[in-house]
């Protein structure tokens, strides 16, 4: 996944610097432009490839809330937009747009930091449903895994869901009980995984999207088992059950 390419919007200087510096000093976005208006983002964000927008909602001529909404019509990849005020009372129009997050001013580095990697995070689930079908003649349907010291070859179609735990994964199968143990990260395992056919819902959960029987509004249930979908991965997620929908 490529840098997340973004820009900062807020009419005051000292507010627009911080957000810039640190922008700067996060290895994984690359600042594109810095605006004191609105007004003058928006020909930025029409001319340019831009995934993220620190938005400033306090602003003369155009307010950042006015101006997620003028984005939200515009045909087309859309960015998402992280909040940055004074007040806690926007908070709610902020959901109403869809923003991606709320940094309360004054923020330090670290909030910073946390409302970015969910950014980054979001950016990188949405380039993995993204990615196009493949067909079984074009990739294998099954992948090894390492338990105690044997290798299993385990088929895809087998898999129910995979539970993190610490540098361990359990492997959930179907008609099998007894799950596998796998000295592997979740991390690693999902790097392994057809994109089309598993998706990561938790930090702690990968599942068979084929395997799901019932969704709620905040987890899914796979032969029984109900599954949490956090907020981090809920919006790459309902973007693919809008497919199916």
């Amino acid at each position: 996944m490529n840098r997340v390419t973004c820009i900062a919007v807020d009419d005051e200087p000292l507010a627009l610097g911080l957000v810039s510096s640190f922008v700067d000093k996060t290895p994984f976005l690359e600042l594109k432009g810095r605006f004191s208006s609105a007004v003058e983002a928006l020909e930025a964000i029409h001319s340019l490839d831009i995934d993220l927008i620190f938005l400033d909602i306090q602003m003369p001529d155009l307010t950042g809330i006015e101006l997620a909404r003028v984005i939200d019509k515009t045909e087309g990849r859309t960015p998402k937009i992280i909040f940055t005020t004074a007040f806690n009372h926007f908070a709610l129009e902020g959901y109403k747009v869809d923003a991606l997050d709320y940094l309360l001013k004054p923020f330090n580095y670290e909030e910073f930091l946390r409302a970015a990697t969910k950014a980054q995070t979001y950016m990188e689930l949405v380039h993995k449903a993204a990615q196009p079908m493949v067909t079984s003649e074009q990739r294998e349907d099954f992948l090894f895994l390492k338990v105690e010291y044997q290798m299993y070859r385990v088929l895809y179609n087998d898999i129910l869901y995979m539970e993190g735990l610490k540098d361990y994964v359990k492997v959930h199968l179907k008609h099998d009980p007894k799950p596998l143990l796998s000295l592997i990260s979740l991390k690693a395992l999902e790097d392994k995984l057809p994109a089309n056919k598993f998706m990561r819902v938790h930090r702690s959960y990968i599942v068979n999207l084929d395997q799901i029987s019932a969704i709620s509004k905040n987890s899914i249930q796979i032969e029984g088992q109900q599954i949490p979908v956090s907020d981090q991965y809920k919006p790459a997620f309902n973007q693919f059950l809008s497919k199916w929908l």
